[in-house]
This record gives C-alpha cells, structure tokens and sequence, in this order.
C-alpha cells in the first residue's frame, strides 16, 4: 500500500513553537526529509527508528535538486512509509511546498499539509516588532529577496507605500540592490530596518538602522543567514517592546 506525506512547518527555529500536530506527526514518522532551516533542537526530535535525510538548500549550493526531492518522497511514500518533509517556518511561505505537492498528486501519492509558524510572524515577534500597528502600518507584505532567476527585481513602485511593512525573506544576499532600488522608487532614506539574524534561537541577533546605511551596518556586523528584513516604522517600536533574552 502506499502511504503518505505530511508536509510540516517546523517554524523558525525555537522547538516550543511547533504545533501539537506538527510534533506528533514528527514521532510517527518512518522517514523525514529535512531542510537547512530547520532547528538542530527539532531534528533531535526525530525518532531514533527513522530514516533521516538531509535535503537542505544554502546559496550556489544544493545537496538535492528541487525535483530529485520531489521524486525521493513520492518514491518512500510508495514503499509504503509514513513521510515527514520537514520545512523551516511554513511550507507555503516561500518554501516550495507547492511545488512538492504538485508532483505528489502527479504520482498519485496521498498527502496532509501542517502549517507552521512563519519566519516573519516568529522573528519579528522575537525581535519586539510588531507588523502591524494602529499608529504605523494597516498591512504588511511578505517578498523574497533572491527569486528563482537569481535576481533581486522586485515590484519596487508598489513597495514604497506608507503605513506598510515589508518583511523581505533571503534578502541579506541581495541587500545593497534592495534598499538602493527602495530609495530610487521614493523611499526615504531615514525609513526604519531591521536584520533579525537566526530569529527565535538562542543565537539571535537584531540589528537596526535606516534604509540608507543598512547595508554597512550589516557589513559591520558579519550578519549571516537565516536572517529576516523589516522595513518599515514599527521598527522603531524595537528597542521598546524587545524581550527576548531580556527577562
């Protein structure tokens, strides 16, 4: 018989903010497909009697292809196992979930999506931001800052907007292309950033600054991936509602 995938957000990086479904399915499993983003603290998570397989993504740098992932869980789902394909934050936020799912139903194989918390939600929580504010921003946008033709070209005109926040997923890489573009299009140079680096773990690290000298600050300060942008006035909102490491 076949059996069956569960495509699960394992959230942004602290153990505690998987779902109770999410953490269950993960005990159960008979194999799990993991990527880079998900927390050392979940991946021990695992049971013992599983077969683990790393099928992480970091720039330039894969050690799968996206379609030979695609294939590998169709392939232990019809051996008939229960499959785990573990993602960072949630699966259908810029984590090719959907297209995971399209090859599944190709293949007939039969399939549950969990959610998870995203990187956004979850980092500018940790970080002390909120996305939303009466007195700041009534929206937020979510982007990725490297597409899938490697460029950082983006809907620029539409992004400068007030009372909006724009969180901007992978865009450490591309920074400097991302706020000179901003600035181009009509933002100020003093609009509020934050980097949040490692969001939610014990490594975390936020660093602010405006639009115009974030880049140099995130130079100066050897930020690396996983790493989250926030743009936008809530930001300025950090140094008073941060938390995280502080009680």
């Amino acid at each position: 018989m076949t059996g069956k995938v569960y495509l699960i957000g394992a959230g942004p990086g602290d153990p505690e903010l998987l779902t109770l479904k999410a953490y269950r399915l993960l005990k159960m499993a008979d194999v799990v497909l993991y990527d880079r983003l998900v927390g050392k603290d979940i991946i021990a998570l695992i049971p013992e009697s599983a077969e683990k397989m790393y099928v992480g993504k970091a720039k330039s740098l894969h050690s799968l292809p996206q379609e030979e992932i695609n294939s590998l869980l169709a392939a232990k789902a019809k051996e008939g196992h229960m499959v785990v394909r573990l993602k960072g934050g949630d699966p259908f936020i810029f984590g090719r979930g959907g297209e995971e799912l399209e090859e599944l139903i190709e293949e007939g194989v039969p399939f549950e999506v969990v959610p998870g918390v995203t990187a956004a939600a979850g980092c500018a929580a940790y970080a002390g931001i909120p996305l939303t504010h009466r007195d700041y921003a009534q929206s937020v946008r979510f982007l990725t800052g490297h597409l899938k033709d490697g460029t950082t070209e983006l809907p620029w005109e539409e992004l400068v907007h007030p009372a909006q926040t724009l969180v901007i997923y992978m865009g450490l890489t591309g920074l400097k292309d991302i706020t000179q573009s901003l600035m181009r299009f009509g933002m100020s140079p003093s609009m509020p950033v934050a980097i949040v680096e490692k969001g939610t773990t014990s490594e975390q690290r936020v660093f602010t600054s405006t639009i115009q000298d974030v880049y140099e600050v995130s130079i100066a300060n050897d930020a690396k991936s996983p790493a989250l942008l926030i743009i936008g006035e809530v930001v300025t909102l950090h140094k008073k509602l941060e938390w995280y490491g502080k009680y």
